[in-house]
């Protein structure tokens, strides 16, 4: 009986070997079919969805110390709990925002490779990058939501980058993925080389719950995904909209944003 037993785990752990065997054979193959490439530049990396050491150092990744509310990193260390003096000036629509990175011309080229050119292959590292920056926001929260399209952009786009990396958020958080809790109720004028007044302008009142959505979000952490945030107007549109539902906090997070004093605009 024992060395049945035995016999039996012996086959399951052979043929668990063998399962990884094939995987592993397999991978091999596929890297040399489709070489990994710096996600950047192109070069030839290690592993798929890299960065190549160069693009990496240039990318400008963002790390403490920084605002505790704005996510919007300090040129020096002011102390523990700091609030920077615009967040302070101008408190914003959601309790705590985190972004991957800079905006800059290197990680523009990110951000618009896989926003206009469906290069898909970036999205799983992406959200793993977004999953370890906002870790501190998707802790706790509830649901997870996208940034929404408006029916006419999202034709023409085929797909709204912004739920695709809260989809991938969501599988590696844990967080239930609500893809259509906002809706986008008009169709707003392109936001590139607007004011930040006019950007705000332009976005309000332009989103709304879906259906139900207001029972769901009542007393409840929301967290919106955006790629990038440049004066943070389009994200405060839909906090507002989440705020006046009744959720207990809203929180973002974004790929990449406009720094102020970096230069970068979009």
């Amino acid at each position: 009986m024992d060395g049945g037993i035995d016999e039996t785990l012996g086959f399951a752990e052979r043929g668990v070997g063998w399962a990884r065997a094939a995987r592993g054979l397999a991978g091999r193959l596929a890297d040399m079919a489709l070489p990994p490439l710096c996600l950047s530049c192109g070069q030839g990396v290690e592993a798929h969805g890299a960065l190549c050491g160069a693009c990496w150092a240039a990318v400008g990744f963002i790390d403490a110390p920084f605002c505790p509310v704005s996510g919007v990193p300090f040129p020096y260390d002011p102390g523990p709990g700091i609030v920077s003096a615009a967040a302070l000036a101008s408190p914003p629509p959601y309790a705590k925002a985190r972004a991957v990175m800079r905006y800059s011309d290197e990680s523009a080229k990110l951000v618009h490779r896989f926003k206009y050119a469906d290069r898909m292959e970036a999205a799983p590292a992406f959200a793993r990058w977004m999953t370890r920056a906002g870790a501190e926001l998707l802790d706790g929260a509830d649901f997870i939501a996208p940034v929404p399209l408006h029916r006419r952009r999202l034709f023409s786009r085929r797909f709204n980058q912004s739920a695709e990396l809260a989809r991938r958020i969501s599988g590696l958080s844990g967080v239930s993925f609500m893809p259509d809790l906002l809706e986008r109720m008009r169709a707003t004028r392109p936001q590139v080389g607007l004011s930040g007044s006019a950007r705000r302008r332009n976005v309000a009142g332009a989103f709304r719950l879906r259906g139900r959505a207001k029972e769901l979000v009542k007393g409840r952490i929301v967290v919106i995904v955006d790629d990038v945030i440049t004066t943070g107007a389009t994200v405060e549109a839909c906090a507002r909209a989440l705020n006046a539902a009744g959720t207990a906090e809203v929180r973002v997070l974004c790929l990449a944003r406009v720094v102020p004093g970096d230069g970068a605009t979009i």
